[in-house]
């Protein structure tokens, strides 16, 4: 039959072409609506950042604001714009990035919109690590981040190493992932009822996620994580949408599907742990992402624009977190946690036929 529709096509190219226009057409539409998507987060984000840095308590106007980031102080401004407001909304839009491009890969790669990082214990991992430090040696700073990558890191490579291979491999990492989740949330709990009520201040301060303590030396080791990881995992989960073809086709395929999924894992990892441990597990980010950026832009995976989306959503929230209720100051991680579930929600129920978790 091919070999019919082969000699068709010669015998009438103009059929061919309309052929060829048809599919052209097709993928047009969804990449104009790709870069439309793009183009309106990344002017929501550079609006929300310059919201967040200009307009508080203390007003900065536009024009100070450009002679102090020029080197020109400004009595009072300068101050408030480079020691507070500024530093805040620029780790909002790494540490937003780094947990909503988490979520949407690890999503996207164990084919579940359930298996997020904070969802599988990853992000659980670093809480763990950073309230054991904090209640058995009363530390707190640079000791409190290195605790926390490295229960990042310990609880990735727990999910790894029980996860097994073959067809089974994404199932038995949510598994996996979610009695590890269950466990630390445990030994989390259990490490606060033993710890002092000072110690246990400290710990639950680092848990709900705060921007509070932001320093510019925090933004540029995001920075330059960020800058590093988020192109290559760009680059791995476009091996992604293979994988959900089955293990065995994807091998026949070309795809090194073990290599594929501990590399992703790794970024995942990497991303994640270096965000937690500057600003603590900020609630339903990772999660909420990547079936926000899916509505967003159907289809591929949707790992950039899950990025942006997460750089939104904590922006927004952090500004919320200290301005919505007069004369408090929440954590940011309480304010997406509030705005989650409601969000969530309301996405299950208006949710389409097709599967989220594609």
């Amino acid at each position: 039959m091919s070999t019919t529709l082969r000699e068709n096509d010669v015998r009438d190219p103009a059929a061919t072409s309309s052929t060829a226009d048809a599919l052209a057409r097709a993928r047009r539409g969804p990449r104009l609506r790709r870069r439309v998507v793009v183009g309106v987060l990344l002017l929501l984000v550079v609006a929300l950042v310059v919201v967040r840095a200009l307009l508080g308590d203390y007003r900065v106007s536009f024009v100070d604001a450009v002679r102090i980031i020029g080197g020109e102080p400004v009595p009072g401004a300068s101050f408030v714009l480079l020691e507070s407001t500024l530093p805040r909304a620029l780790m909002a839009v790494l540490a937003g990035a780094a947990f909503g491009a988490a979520g949407a890969a690890f999503q996207t790669m164990l084919r579940n919109p359930l298996a997020s990082p904070d969802v599988l214990g990853i992000t659980l991992g670093a809480s763990a690590g950073a309230v054991l430090v904090v209640v058995a040696f009363g530390v707190r700073g640079t000791p409190v981040t290195l605790a926390a990558l490295a229960g990042s890191v310990l609880a990735a490579l727990l999910i790894l190493s029980q996860a097994g291979g073959r067809g089974g491999a994404t199932g038995r990492m949510v598994l996996v992932g979610v009695a590890l989740a269950a466990g630390l949330s445990a030994l989390v709990h259990w490490l606060l009822v033993r710890a002092s009520i000072y110690q246990a201040q400290d710990a639950l301060v680092w848990l709900s996620g705060s921007l509070n303590t932001v320093t510019w030396a925090d933004i540029l080791r995001l920075l330059a994580v960020d800058a590093v990881l988020l192109p290559l995992l760009l680059v791995a989960t476009g091996r992604l949408p293979v994988l959900g073809l089955g293990d065995d086709l994807a091998a026949a395929l070309g795809v090194r599907v073990a290599r594929v999924r501990v590399g992703v894992t790794v970024l995942v990892v990497g991303l994640v742990a270096a965000a937690t441990a500057v600003v603590g597990p900020v609630a339903f980010v990772g999660f909420l992402s990547g079936p926000i950026a899916r509505r967003l832009v159907p289809g591929r995976p949707s790992v950039g624009v899950a990025a942006l989306v997460g750089a939104v959503v904590v922006v927004a929230a952090d500004y919320a977190a200290a301005y919505a209720v007069p004369g408090t100051a929440l954590p940011v991680g309480l304010v997406t946690g509030l705005l989650g579930a409601p969000v969530l929600l309301w996405m299950l129920r208006s949710r389409p036929t097709s599967q989220e978790g594609r």
